[in-house]
């Protein structure tokens, strides 16, 4: 069960995250009016750095719950 709620709220994280990412490059290019990233890096940092996130969460909730 707890797993299973750990997920729930890790993804949910991890895509609000990744959102508010690429927003914010959006936002910067729009005030600065010429591309301060490109798309394709934008697209990039907004996927991998939640997902690099998420995996680091994991692996310490499994660590803390190996250790009980």
């Amino acid at each position: 069960m707890k797993r299973n709620i750990f997920w729930i709220f890790g993804i949910l994280q991890s895509l609000t995250l990744g959102v508010i990412i690429y927003l914010h490059f959006n936002a910067l290019n729009a005030i600065k009016g010429e591309q301060t990233l490109g798309g394709d890096t934008q697209l990039l940092l907004s996927i991998l750095f939640p997902l690099f996130l998420l995996i680091v969460e994991y692996l310490i909730y499994d660590n803390q719950r190996n250790k009980l």
